[in-house]
Protein backbone atom coordinates (compact mmCIF):
# COMPACT_ATOMS: atom_id res chain seq x y z
CA UNK A 1 0.00 0.00 0.00
CA UNK A 2 2.94 2.34 0.64
CA UNK A 3 4.04 2.04 -3.00
CA UNK A 4 0.60 3.14 -4.17
CA UNK A 5 0.47 6.15 -1.85
CA UNK A 6 3.94 7.23 -2.97
CA UNK A 7 3.33 6.65 -6.69
CA UNK A 8 4.45 8.90 -9.55
CA UNK A 9 7.39 10.45 -7.78
CA UNK A 10 5.54 12.00 -4.84
CA UNK A 11 5.33 11.25 -1.14
CA UNK A 12 2.42 9.82 0.76
CA UNK A 13 -0.83 11.72 0.58
CA UNK A 14 -1.72 13.92 3.54
CA UNK A 15 1.80 15.06 4.43
CA UNK A 16 2.16 18.77 5.37
CA UNK A 17 3.37 21.16 2.68
CA UNK A 18 7.05 22.12 3.02
CA UNK A 19 8.01 25.18 0.90
CA UNK A 20 11.75 24.50 1.12
CA UNK A 21 11.37 20.92 -0.09
CA UNK A 22 8.98 22.09 -2.81
CA UNK A 23 11.40 24.69 -4.18
CA UNK A 24 14.22 22.13 -4.29
CA UNK A 25 12.32 19.77 -6.57
CA UNK A 26 13.96 19.53 -10.04
CA UNK A 27 10.70 20.04 -11.94
CA UNK A 28 9.87 23.13 -9.87
CA UNK A 29 13.28 24.67 -10.58
CA UNK A 30 12.91 24.02 -14.31
CA UNK A 31 9.40 25.47 -14.31
CA UNK A 32 10.60 28.68 -12.70
CA UNK A 33 13.42 28.91 -15.26
CA UNK A 34 10.99 28.24 -18.12
CA UNK A 35 8.63 30.86 -16.74
CA UNK A 36 11.43 33.44 -16.72
CA UNK A 37 12.48 32.56 -20.27
CA UNK A 38 8.87 32.92 -21.48
CA UNK A 39 8.61 36.40 -19.93
CA UNK A 40 11.80 37.49 -21.67
CA UNK A 41 10.65 36.20 -25.06
CA UNK A 42 7.20 37.77 -25.22
CA UNK A 43 8.38 40.85 -23.34
CA UNK A 44 11.20 41.59 -25.79
CA UNK A 45 9.00 41.04 -28.83
CA UNK A 46 6.11 43.07 -27.43
CA UNK A 47 8.39 45.97 -26.45
CA UNK A 48 10.78 46.19 -29.41
CA UNK A 49 9.48 43.75 -32.00
CA UNK A 50 7.53 46.40 -33.90
CA UNK A 51 8.29 49.72 -35.52
CA UNK A 52 6.08 52.44 -36.91
CA UNK A 53 5.66 52.18 -40.65
CA UNK A 54 3.38 53.39 -43.35
CA UNK A 55 0.11 51.59 -43.52
CA UNK A 56 -2.98 53.01 -45.02
CA UNK A 57 -2.59 56.42 -46.62
CA UNK A 58 -1.96 59.03 -43.97
CA UNK A 59 -1.71 56.50 -41.14
CA UNK A 60 1.06 54.63 -39.38
CA UNK A 61 0.82 51.11 -38.12
CA UNK A 62 2.99 48.71 -36.13
CA UNK A 63 5.06 46.53 -38.42
CA UNK A 64 6.87 43.43 -37.17
CA UNK A 65 10.60 43.85 -37.40
CA UNK A 66 11.10 40.16 -38.30
CA UNK A 67 11.09 40.65 -42.05
CA UNK A 68 7.85 42.62 -41.80
CA UNK A 69 6.13 39.33 -40.98
CA UNK A 70 3.39 39.88 -38.45
CA UNK A 71 2.97 36.10 -38.02
CA UNK A 72 6.53 35.80 -36.71
CA UNK A 73 5.93 38.34 -33.96
CA UNK A 74 2.52 36.87 -33.18
CA UNK A 75 3.91 33.35 -32.98
CA UNK A 76 6.72 34.40 -30.63
CA UNK A 77 4.40 36.34 -28.34
CA UNK A 78 1.76 33.61 -28.40
CA UNK A 79 3.98 30.69 -27.40
CA UNK A 80 5.65 32.89 -24.78
CA UNK A 81 2.39 33.95 -23.11
CA UNK A 82 0.94 30.44 -23.14
CA UNK A 83 4.18 29.00 -21.75
CA UNK A 84 4.08 31.59 -18.96
CA UNK A 85 0.50 30.73 -18.00
CA UNK A 86 1.12 26.99 -18.28
CA UNK A 87 4.18 27.25 -16.05
CA UNK A 88 2.10 28.92 -13.33
CA UNK A 89 -0.64 26.29 -13.68
CA UNK A 90 1.81 23.40 -13.42
CA UNK A 91 3.52 25.00 -10.43
CA UNK A 92 0.17 25.04 -8.62
CA UNK A 93 -0.39 21.44 -9.67
CA UNK A 94 3.04 20.47 -8.34
CA UNK A 95 2.20 22.09 -5.01
CA UNK A 96 -1.07 20.12 -4.78
CA UNK A 97 0.34 16.89 -6.21
CA UNK A 98 1.34 15.37 -2.87
CA UNK A 99 -2.21 15.75 -1.57
CA UNK A 100 -3.71 13.76 -4.43
CA UNK A 101 -4.58 10.45 -2.78
CA UNK A 102 -6.01 8.97 -5.97
CA UNK A 103 -3.41 7.17 -8.08
CA UNK A 104 -5.53 7.75 -11.18
CA UNK A 105 -5.54 11.51 -10.61
CA UNK A 106 -1.77 11.51 -10.18
CA UNK A 107 -1.45 9.56 -13.40
CA UNK A 108 -3.56 12.10 -15.31
CA UNK A 109 -1.52 14.99 -13.89
CA UNK A 110 1.79 13.43 -14.90
CA UNK A 111 0.47 12.53 -18.36
CA UNK A 112 -0.74 16.11 -18.87
CA UNK A 113 2.67 17.42 -17.83
CA UNK A 114 4.42 15.00 -20.17
CA UNK A 115 2.19 15.78 -23.14
CA UNK A 116 2.25 19.56 -22.76
CA UNK A 117 5.98 19.78 -22.04
CA UNK A 118 6.83 17.61 -25.03
CA UNK A 119 4.57 19.59 -27.35
CA UNK A 120 5.86 22.95 -26.13
CA UNK A 121 9.45 21.79 -26.59
CA UNK A 122 8.57 21.24 -30.24
CA UNK A 123 6.88 24.65 -30.52
CA UNK A 124 9.87 26.42 -29.02
CA UNK A 125 12.07 24.71 -31.59
CA UNK A 126 9.75 25.83 -34.38
CA UNK A 127 9.69 29.36 -32.98
CA UNK A 128 13.46 29.52 -32.75
CA UNK A 129 13.88 28.42 -36.37
CA UNK A 130 11.08 30.71 -37.57
CA UNK A 131 12.39 33.84 -35.84
CA UNK A 132 16.00 33.14 -36.76
CA UNK A 133 15.14 32.75 -40.43
CA UNK A 134 12.96 35.87 -40.44
CA UNK A 135 15.59 37.95 -38.66
CA UNK A 136 18.27 36.87 -41.11
CA UNK A 137 16.19 38.39 -43.95
CA UNK A 138 15.20 41.53 -42.08
CA UNK A 139 16.04 44.90 -43.57
CA UNK A 140 14.75 47.75 -41.45
CA UNK A 141 13.94 50.72 -43.66
CA UNK A 142 16.05 53.80 -43.18
CA UNK A 143 14.36 56.52 -41.27
CA UNK A 144 12.33 54.10 -39.18
CA UNK A 145 12.41 55.13 -35.56
CA UNK A 146 13.46 51.77 -34.17
CA UNK A 147 16.30 50.73 -31.88
CA UNK A 148 15.63 47.26 -30.64
CA UNK A 149 18.20 44.98 -32.16
CA UNK A 150 19.34 43.60 -28.81
CA UNK A 151 15.74 42.85 -27.75
CA UNK A 152 14.94 41.00 -30.94
CA UNK A 153 18.09 38.91 -30.74
CA UNK A 154 17.48 38.21 -27.04
CA UNK A 155 14.04 36.83 -27.92
CA UNK A 156 15.65 34.44 -30.39
CA UNK A 157 18.30 33.37 -27.87
CA UNK A 158 15.79 32.66 -25.10
CA UNK A 159 13.64 30.69 -27.53
CA UNK A 160 16.63 28.40 -27.87
CA UNK A 161 17.13 28.24 -24.08
CA UNK A 162 13.45 27.40 -23.67
CA UNK A 163 13.92 24.33 -25.84
CA UNK A 164 16.39 22.94 -23.29
CA UNK A 165 14.27 23.80 -20.23
CA UNK A 166 11.06 22.31 -21.61
CA UNK A 167 12.91 19.25 -22.85
CA UNK A 168 14.14 18.77 -19.29
CA UNK A 169 10.58 19.03 -17.98
CA UNK A 170 9.50 16.41 -20.52
CA UNK A 171 12.25 14.05 -19.38
CA UNK A 172 11.34 14.47 -15.70
CA UNK A 173 7.67 13.89 -16.43
CA UNK A 174 8.52 10.73 -18.35
CA UNK A 175 10.61 9.43 -15.45
CA UNK A 176 7.78 10.07 -13.00
CA UNK A 177 5.30 8.35 -15.29
CA UNK A 178 7.52 5.29 -15.65
CA UNK A 179 8.06 5.18 -11.88
CA UNK A 180 4.33 5.31 -11.25
CA UNK A 181 3.54 2.55 -13.73
CA UNK A 182 6.25 0.34 -12.20
CA UNK A 183 4.85 0.95 -8.70
CA UNK A 184 1.35 -0.07 -9.79
CA UNK A 185 2.55 -3.46 -11.03
CA UNK A 186 4.83 -4.18 -8.07
CA UNK A 187 3.53 -6.45 -5.25
CA UNK A 188 1.85 -4.51 -2.47
CA UNK A 189 3.40 -6.67 0.25
CA UNK A 190 6.71 -8.49 0.26
CA UNK A 191 7.35 -10.51 3.46
CA UNK A 192 10.78 -10.33 5.02
CA UNK A 193 11.95 -13.93 5.04
CA UNK A 194 14.79 -13.13 7.41
CA UNK A 195 12.26 -12.35 10.17
CA UNK A 196 9.98 -15.33 9.54
CA UNK A 197 9.85 -17.81 12.42
CA UNK A 198 8.75 -21.40 12.14
CA UNK A 199 7.64 -23.70 14.98
CA UNK A 200 10.67 -25.23 16.65
CA UNK A 201 13.10 -22.99 14.83
CA UNK A 202 13.77 -20.64 17.74
CA UNK A 203 16.08 -23.14 19.47
CA UNK A 204 18.50 -23.05 16.55
CA UNK A 205 18.51 -19.27 16.11
CA UNK A 206 21.85 -17.46 16.07
CA UNK A 207 23.79 -20.66 15.47
CA UNK A 208 22.78 -22.38 18.74
CA UNK A 209 23.84 -26.03 19.01
CA UNK A 210 21.20 -28.68 19.58
CA UNK A 211 22.69 -29.43 23.02
CA UNK A 212 22.39 -25.76 24.09
CA UNK A 213 18.70 -25.50 23.66
CA UNK A 214 18.04 -24.67 27.33
CA UNK A 215 14.43 -23.97 28.17
CA UNK A 216 13.25 -24.32 24.59
CA UNK A 217 13.05 -28.11 25.07
CA UNK A 218 11.66 -29.98 28.12
CA UNK A 219 11.32 -33.66 28.88
CA UNK A 220 7.89 -35.21 28.94
CA UNK A 221 6.32 -35.34 32.45
CA UNK A 222 5.97 -39.15 32.24
CA UNK A 223 8.52 -41.63 30.98
CA UNK A 224 7.71 -44.80 29.11
CA UNK A 225 8.06 -48.02 31.23
CA UNK A 226 9.33 -51.32 29.81
CA UNK A 227 6.62 -53.99 30.29
CA UNK A 228 9.16 -56.83 30.41
CA UNK A 229 11.15 -55.18 33.18
CA UNK A 230 7.96 -54.61 35.16
CA UNK A 231 6.98 -58.24 34.81
CA UNK A 232 10.43 -59.48 35.90
CA UNK A 233 10.38 -57.27 38.98
CA UNK A 234 6.97 -58.47 40.04
CA UNK A 235 7.95 -62.15 39.57
CA UNK A 236 11.16 -61.68 41.54
CA UNK A 237 9.38 -59.98 44.41
CA UNK A 238 6.71 -62.64 44.65
CA UNK A 239 9.24 -65.49 44.43
CA UNK A 240 11.45 -63.94 47.10
CA UNK A 241 8.53 -63.41 49.45
CA UNK A 242 7.23 -66.93 49.06
CA UNK A 243 10.67 -68.55 49.56
CA UNK A 244 11.36 -66.45 52.64
CA UNK A 245 8.03 -67.31 54.18
CA UNK A 246 8.34 -71.06 53.60
CA UNK A 247 11.92 -71.18 54.86
CA UNK A 248 11.04 -69.32 58.04
CA UNK A 249 8.07 -71.55 58.74
CA UNK A 250 9.92 -74.82 58.32
CA UNK A 251 12.88 -73.67 60.43
CA UNK A 252 10.66 -72.56 63.27
CA UNK A 253 8.73 -75.84 63.32
CA UNK A 254 11.77 -78.00 63.41
CA UNK A 255 13.34 -75.98 66.24
CA UNK A 256 10.22 -76.27 68.35
CA UNK A 257 10.04 -80.05 67.86
CA UNK A 258 13.62 -80.66 68.86
CA UNK A 259 13.26 -78.51 71.95
CA UNK A 260 10.20 -80.45 73.08
CA UNK A 261 11.87 -83.84 72.75
CA UNK A 262 13.88 -85.09 75.81
CA UNK A 263 15.98 -88.18 76.00
CA UNK A 264 14.53 -90.75 78.46
CA UNK A 265 16.51 -91.53 81.61
CA UNK A 266 17.25 -94.99 82.77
Amino acid sequence: MADILAAYGAGKAGLPFNPVTFIKKPQVILRLVSLLFAIIVFGCISAKGYYKGEGQPGEEEDICVYDNDGNACGFGVGIGVIAFLASIAFLVLDALFDNLSSVQHRKYAVMADLGFSGFWTFLWFVGFCYLTNAWSKTDVPEGANWEGTSNVEAAIAFCFFSIASWAGLSALAFLRYRQGVAAQFSPAYEPDMSQTQYPGAGAYAAGAAPGDMGDSYQHAPFTTTNPQAMGGGMAGGMGGGMAGGMGGGMGGGMGSGMGAYQQPTY
